[in-house]
């Protein structure tokens, strides 16, 4: 099951740039433009993480954070704000913020800031049984009855691709593209060779070939 993250943001390019990186590492993204639609949502119960902007219209992430709170007291929450005060990230952290990402910042470090407090998080939910294999996402490591199989680090991102979307098909262009990334240049083939060597190594990993469009997990 994917993990949900709940991010608000009065700036909505930012907000749908946020929302576009973040689903494409695997999460459940729900986006908030205002404080007053983020608010509505503080009691769901699905929520792994909320990434607040701290200023927002009238009120404040700060604002949103006690709400949360009366609600939840373990969700993790990350701020983002350009304000690059010490006062800032004191306050955040006294009032229970788990991070504080400073504005302008890269997408790589969001993303990069938002695994690991997840992982720290969830740590118990990150050993994912399929098909008579253990994998340990917190150490990236597969196991098949105690013993360790060794994978590259494409052939276990590939894995996690199909384990998290178990049921889903994925064309090898989209594989490429969330494995190997947008900026990748060469055949789609190279998707084809990597599975294939990760199907020699976990031979009984459940990975279906779709004709003429490319690949399930079942």
């Amino acid at each position: 099951m994917k993990k949900v993250i709940c991010v608000v943001e009065d700036e909505k390019d930012l907000c749908e740039l946020v929302k576009s990186y973040l689903e494409k590492e695997g999460y459940e993204v729900r986006a908030y433009y205002t404080y007053d639609s983020a608010y509505d949502h503080t009691e769901d119960e699905d929520v792994h993480l909320w990434l607040l902007d701290i200023m927002l219209d009238e009120k404040s992430g700060f604002d949103l954070l006690e709400a949360i709170r009366q609600h939840s007291k373990d969700v993790p929450i990350v701020f983002m704000s350009a304000r690059d005060k010490e006062f800032d990230r004191i306050i955040g952290l006294e009032k229970g913020s788990d991070d504080y990402i400073t504005k302008p910042f890269s997408m790589k470090e969001m993303v990069l800031r938002v695994n690991n407090v997840i992982k720290r998080t969830y740590r118990d939910d990150l050993k994912i049984e399929v098909d008579g294999y253990e994998i340990d996402d917190s150490q990236r490591k597969v196991f098949k009855d105690g013993e360790s199989i060794s994978v590259t680090t494409l052939e276990y991102d590939l894995l996690i691709l199909f384990v998290k979307n178990k049921g889903k098909p994925f064309t090898r262009d989209q594989i490429l593209d969330k494995v190997w990334g947008s900026d990748y240049f060469g055949s789609n083939r190279v998707v084809d060779d990597t599975l294939r060597r990760l199907r020699r190594k976990m031979p009984d990993l459940n990975i279906h070939t779709i004709y003429r469009y490319g690949y399930r997990l079942d």
